[in-house]
């Protein structure tokens, strides 16, 4: 099928560059966003306990959360991987490639979903709250056992978005060299005038968006 004319020009950049690269994107995304789901949990546990509505409200320590929430969601994830790259040369050992993005990312998505996760939690009804700690349930049991669990759905559907987003932002991160989808497109697509490239990664990565969409779904109207 690719052996003559157009299809084995493509084939060769789709086999060559493009398919590894998916699987590059695909990891930076995944590790990312799992790490940055574990910490934002545990972000999102004490900005609802020392929240100004929260189970245990202190103003001080949820200042020092919130500022730090906003202070790294202020950055545009570019300049953060520039900003952090001497921190992520001394962890990971270099501040270039796939592995070298997972930190950033996991950075940036930290307080997104930390935030998310927040506002899911602070949306369940105060009723099941009160009732649970009228039994002698502690703050974690609340949190776990009834707030959590309470919000499993909109988690689900936050955390759908957040991926979604930062699947834009490893393309982004490609920019400044940590390979996958992004830099393909830039480097291999765009710089290079090769159409071929740059138009099968942004096609790859529209399809890629529609299944994130599609699971999230799929799995938000299982658990509702």
């Amino acid at each position: 099928m690719f052996s003559t004319g157009y299809g084995a020009y493509w084939w060769k950049y789709f086999d060559g560059i493009i398919e590894p690269s998916i699987g590059a994107t695909l990891r930076m995304l995944s590790v990312s966003m799992l790490l940055s789901f574990v910490l934002g949990f545990v972000l999102a546990y004490f900005l609802v306990l020392y929240g100004p509505q929260g189970l245990r409200p202190d103003k001080s320590k949820y200042r020092i959360l919130d500022f730090m929430v906003n202070s790294v969601r202020s950055f545009p994830i570019i300049i953060l991987i520039v900003a952090i790259s001497p921190l992520t040369r001394i962890v990971v050992g270099t501040s270039i490639g796939e592995k070298a993005a997972i930190l950033p990312l996991t950075i940036a998505a930290t307080p997104f979903m930390g935030r998310i996760i927040e506002n899911s939690l602070k949306g369940v009804d105060r009723l099941l709250v009160e009732a649970a700690r009228s039994f002698g349930a502690s703050d974690f049991q609340i949190i776990m056992r009834v707030m959590a669990k309470e919000a499993v759905p909109t988690i689900v559907a936050g955390t759908t978005l957040a991926t979604i987003t930062f699947l834009s932002a490893t393309t982004m991160a490609g920019a400044v060299g940590a390979g996958g989808l992004g830099a393909v497109a830039l480097n291999y697509g765009y710089q290079s005038f090769n159409n071929t490239v740059l138009y099968t990664s942004v096609l790859i990565l529209f399809v890629m968006v529609l299944l994130l969409q599609w699971a999230g779904d799929w799995v938000y109207k299982k658990i509702l």
